[in-house]
C-alpha cells in the first residue's frame, strides 16, 4: 500500500510521461497544426483501456479517448513493438483529421498497458483542401483508418505507411508527422519501462488500482455536494450548412447519492450535414464539466468517472451511426454538448456555474489542389469566455473543449501564400453584466493566390447566453470582402479577396443594476 506521499509521486510520474511523449511529438513534427498550434493529446492506460494518467492537452481527444479505449484494446491480438493506428470514428476516434496512434507496454512479457496519441492532420485526403469539408457523408471526409498495425515488432510497415501517405497532397509532410507520433509512443514506452523496473509488476498494478480508487473517492466526494434532483435543459446548434436548421441538443440530468446519469433523449436525430458526432465525443463532453466540478487535486484515471453514466437514442445528434458525417461534430457539436451540460447544471448550483462561452471553434479549412502544387490549412480561432460570479470572462480565448494556440502569424505566412491584415479583439462583443463576458477575436486572412476555403463555426444565430440576469454575448460573423458569409460555407477565393471572421463574445454573469450597486 502505498503512502498519501508514494501515490502523488507516482500520479506526477505517470502524467510527467505524457508530457514528455508531448514535447517529443510537438518538437519533432513538421506540420503547424502540431508544432505550433499543439493540436495533440497523449494518455496512458491501463491493459484493459482504463485511463491512468494524461497531460493537459485537448479535453475532447482525452475525454473520447477515455471513453472508447477499452472496446480499441479488447478487439487487438497485442505483441511487444506493434503500433496500431486509427480515425475511424465509429471505432474509437472522433472526426478523420484526428489519427491516434496506440503502442502496447510489455514488461517481463506481460502486457502492462499504453501510451497514446492523436495529433490532427490538416491533411487525411478529404474532398476538399485542409480536410474539414461541407460533407453529407464520411466519405468525403477523407481517408478511414479502422484500427491497423502501422508498426510490426518495432519495424514500420512501409506498405500502410505509403498508402497513407499517397492519400494526402503532401506525402513528405504526412510521413514526417506520423513518424513523430511513433517516436512520441516510443519515448512514453521507455518512460513506462523505467518505471516498472522500479516498481516491479506487482507494484505498479497496485499503485494504479489505487490511484483508481483515490480518484473515485475524490469524484464521489464532489458528486455528492450537488443537490440531488432531476435538471433538464436545451440548447440549439444555428445549422448543418445543407438544410437543417435550430438543431436541438437536450439533456436530462440526474444527479443521486454521488451518481449522475447525462440522458440525452429529445435531441434532434443526425443530420444530413456533418455536426453528427459518435457517442464518445459527447462523453468527452460531459467528462470534461464534471472534472472541473472536482478539487485541482483528482487524478486523470478511469475510477473519476465511474460515477458518471451517458445514455442517447442512437441516431441522434450526439449518438451518431455510421456513416454520417461528422466532421464538425468534434469541435462544434461537442462544444453545444459543454454549453446544455452547463445549463442543466446552473439549477442545481447556480453560484457555480458561468455564463456560455463562444461556443465554437470557428473552424477554417483551406487550401490548393493543383498539379502546380498542393496545400493545406486548418485552424480554429479563439472567442470570449463567459463570465461567473467571481470574475468576468477572458477575451481571445480557446474555451472548453479545445485549447489550442493560435498559429502564429510569422509561421502562417511563410508557409502559405496567405497574409494576416487584422488580428485583434473583438471589443464589445462580450455580453454585459455585473461581470462582462469575455470579448471575441477578428482574424482577417488575405488570399495572395487562388485557393478553396471552407468554414464550420456556430453561434452565428444562437448567442451565447448569460447567466444570473447577465446579457448574452455578441454573435459570431464570418465575411467575404466585407459581405456577409453563413456559418457554415465551401467557397474558391482568388487573388487579393480577404476572408474575415468575427467570432463571438463570452455572455455575461449578474443583472448590470447590480454592478451600477457595487
Amino acid at each position: 500500500m502505498l503512502s498519501p506521499i508514494e501515490l502523488s509521486l507516482f500520479t506526477s510520474r505517470i502524467s510527467a510521461v505524457c508530457e514528455e511523449m508531448g514535447a517529443v511529438l510537438r518538437r519533432s513534427a513538421l506540420s503547424p497544426n502540431i508544432k505550433d498550434r499543439l493540436d495533440f493529446s497523449c494518455a496512458i492506460f491501463d491493459a484493459n483501456g482504463g485511463l491512468c494518467a494524461q497531460a493537459a492537452h485537448i479535453p475532447v481527444h482525452l475525454g473520447s479517448m477515455a471513453y472508447a479505449m477499452a472496446d480499441i484494446v479488447s478487439a487487438i491480438d497485442w505483441c511487444d513493438g506493434d503500433m496500431i493506428v486509427l480515425n475511424d470514428p465509429y471505432l474509437g476516434g472522433t472526426h478523420l483529421p484526428d489519427v491516434t496512434v496506440i503502442a502496447p507496454v510489455f514488461y517481463q512479457a506481460t502486457l502492462c498497458g499504453f501510451v497514446v496519441n492523436r495529433a490532427h492532420h490538416a491533411d487525411i485526403g478529404a474532398c476538399a483542401p485542409g480536410s474539414m469539408p461541407l460533407s453529407r457523408s464520411l466519405a468525403e471526409e477523407g481517408l478511414l483508418l479502422a484500427p491497423q498495425h502501422l508498426v510490426r515488432a518495432g519495424r514500420v510497415l512501409e506498405d500502410r505507411m505509403a498508402v497513407i501517405a499517397a492519400a494526402t497532397g503532401d506525402p513528405i509532410k504526412t510521413r514526417a508527422d506520423f513518424s513523430a507520433q511513433l517516436s512520441a509512443n516510443r519515448a512514453g514506452v521507455n518512460r513506462l519501462l523505467t518505471l516498472l523496473d522500479e516498481l516491479g509488476l506487482i507494484g505498479f498494478a497496485s499503485a494504479l488500482e489505487q490511484l483508481n480508487e483515490y480518484g473515485e473517492r475524490l469524484a464521489r466526494a464532489a458528486l455528492a455536494d450537488l443537490p440531488h434532483g432531476v435538471y433538464s435543459y436545451v440548447d440549439f446548434l444555428d445549422d448543418d450548412g445543407v438544410g437543417g436548421v435550430d438543431l436541438a441538443i437536450q439533456l436530462t440530468l440526474t444527479i443521486q447519492n454521488g451518481d449522475v446519469l447525462l440522458d440525452f433523449t429529445g435531441t434532434t436525430g443526425q443530420v444530413a450535414g456533418n455536426l453528427n458526432c459518435p457517442l464518445s465525443v459527447a462523453a468527452a463532453a460531459a467528462y470534461y464539466v464534471f472534472r472541473c466540478l472536482m478539487p485541482l487535486q483528482t487524478p486523470a484515471c478511469a475510477g473519476t468517472f465511474r460515477a458518471l453514466r451517458l445514455q442517447a437514442p442512437p441516431g441522434c445528434l450526439v449518438n451518431a451511426q455510421r456513416p454520417a458525417a461528422v466532421a464538425a461534430g468534434n469541435v462544434e457539436t461537442s462544444s453545444r454538448v459543454v454549453d446544455v451540460v452547463l445549463g442543466a447544471l446552473a439549477q442545481a448550483i447556480p453560484e457555480r456555474i458561468p455564463a456560455a462561452s463562444q461556443g465554437s471553434m470557428n473552424n477554417i479549412a483551406m487550401g490548393v489542389r493543383a498539379s502546380s502544387g498542393n496545400w493545406d490549412y486548418y485552424e480554429t480561432i479563439g472567442g470570449g469566455m463567459g463570465a461567473g460570479a467571481h470574475g468576468g470572462g477572458l477575451s481571445a480565448v480557446q474555451t472548453h473543449m479545445t485549447n489550442t494556440l493560435n498559429t502564429p502569424i510569422e509561421s502562417l505566412e511563410s508557409q502559405f501564400p496567405l497574409r494576416v491584415r487584422r488580428y485583434q479583439i473583438r471589443r464589445g462583443s462580450g455580453g454585459a453584466g455585473k461581470r462582462f463576458g469575455g470579448d471575441g477575436l477578428i482574424r482577417e486572412f488575405e488570399f495572395l493566390a487562388p485557393a478553396s476555403v471552407t468554414l464550420l463555426t456556430e453561434r452565428r444565430r444562437h448567442a451565447p447566453w448569460g447567466m444570473a440576469g447577465g446579457q448574452a454575448g455578441a454573435v459570431g460573423e464570418n465575411r467575404l470582402n466585407e459581405q456577409p458569409l453563413p456559418g457554415k460555407i465551401a467557397l474558391d477565393v482568388v487573388t487579393g479577396d480577404r476572408v474575415t471572421i468575427m467570432t463571438p463574445g463570452g455572455g455575461g454573469w449578474g443583472a448590470a443594476d447590480e454592478a451600477n450597486n457595487t
